[in-house]
């Protein structure tokens, strides 16, 4: 029996290295399915930048999930799952966000509010005495400074923190600071990237309310090349508000150095997202100081104003 691991749709260093470690500790701990870890979407330029300093192989494209077995981590949400999941059959969950599933029988369920799906995978390798190469001690290391934005984000727990401190002398990182602007700086090359390809880098979906939400974000130690391009990015926006029959998009331009946000909104819910924020939008756009989780600070106040 073959099972694959895989996160979202358009997958984050989170999502990819989480498939990675979590068959990694699977095959460690001895179970005997073919367990392949795999991935949904293309890989973005810090999950690369990662992949290659720790030397390992990006996981398996998984096209299509009818018919196939799948372990989901790093998310539960509907719209973020393999194409078709609903011909196929998830076996298990492994998530550090909100939950939204349903399923007939019963599967192993594992949600922890931390920062990464990688500081749960870390904590059970620790507490099972499994050994630690230090790839995967480094992809998980990655991950969990990546979600947290070096520790910066609201979202930020003392075990993501603990996990961190463990995890860093067996990947051979002495400054964990340091090496996260490295892999934040692998974002950079703005320029060089279509505004499509931007969004897509972290882009996800949400029903709230009824309504059908897009939300990207786009982590940077400078927005100041983002911001000129604000109308590209509209245009952008207006193209996938039609083609993907979505009520608003929001584009999330976060900067990890000045911890704030610049947020680029098209849709109908505009009006309801300022008085969410208590912010003013003009012309397309939000200031929010201090803002630096969508998961945190973005999704749940809209959930709750949207319901």
């Amino acid at each position: 029996m073959t099972i694959y691991i895989t996160g979202h749709k358009n997958p984050d260093t989170d999502s990819i290295c989480a498939a990675i470690t979590y068959a990694n500790l699977k095959k460690k701990t001895g179970k005997t399915e073919n367990i392949i870890p795999a991935r949904t979407g293309d890989i973005n330029d810090e999950t690369r930048f990662i992949l290659k300093k720790f030397k390992t192989k990006p996981p398996q494209l998984l096209k299509d999930a009818e018919g196939k077995k799948v372990i989901l981590v790093d998310h539960t949400e509907p719209k973020q799952r393999p194409e078709n999941m609903d011909k196929g059959e998830i076996v298990e969950v492994l998530d550090h966000h909100n939950i939204n599933f349903v399923q007939a029988t019963p599967i192993p369920f594992h949600i922890e509010p931390v920062g990464s799906t990688c500081t749960i995978i870390a904590d059970m390798y620790f507490k099972n005495s499994i050994e630690l190469k230090k790839e995967i001690a480094g992809l998980l290391l990655a991950a969990i400074i990546s979600d947290t934005v070096i520790f910066k984000s609201p979202i930020t727990t003392e075990k993501d923190i603990g996990m961190a401190q463990k995890l860093a002398p067996i990947a051979d990182i002495e400054d964990t600071e340091a090496f996260g602007i490295e892999i934040f700086n692998a974002k950079s090359g703005w320029d060089e990237k279509t505004i499509q390809e931007i969004i897509s880098t972290d882009y996800k979906e949400y029903d709230l309310g009824g309504k059908k939400i897009g939300i990207a974000q786009v982590e940077t130690v400078d927005t100041t090349q983002l911001k000129q391009r604000k109308q590209e990015f509209l245009k952008v926006m207006d193209s996938m508000r039609e083609q993907r029959d979505l009520d608003t998009i929001l584009v999330l331009l976060t900067d990890i150095i000045k911890e704030d946000c610049i947020a680029f909104i098209r849709g109908n819910s505009t009006e309801n997202i300022a008085k969410t924020f208590k912010k003013e939008i003009k012309d397309n756009q939000m200031y929010l100081p201090g803002v630096l989780s969508r998961k945190k600070q973005i999704v749940p106040p809209l959930e709750k104003a949207m319901k």
